[in-house]
């Protein structure tokens, strides 16, 4: 009797084992790809940001541009 319940014990700790691990491996994926989003929601702001500046930096100097003139052929 003990053998059988030593060894229903010994299966129910390799599940359980089983079941922690892959649950650690699934928590380690959703926290890289976290990251990986949160990495590039930052570069994309960034980015956006910097051509938001570009923008308004040419369209200032396209008005303060004299007007080009057309000249006669």
């Amino acid at each position: 009797m003990t053998a059988n319940s030593k060894k229903s014990r010994e299966q129910a700790e390799a599940l359980f084992s089983k079941a922690q691990t892959q649950s650690m491996s699934l928590n380690r994926i959703i926290s890289e790809q976290d990251a990986a989003s949160r990495a590039r929601e930052a570069k994309t702001a960034r980015l956006r940001e910097l051509r938001m500046e570009k923008e308004a930096y040419d369209l200032a100097a396209a008005a303060a541009a004299p007007p080009k003139q057309k000249g006669k052929r």
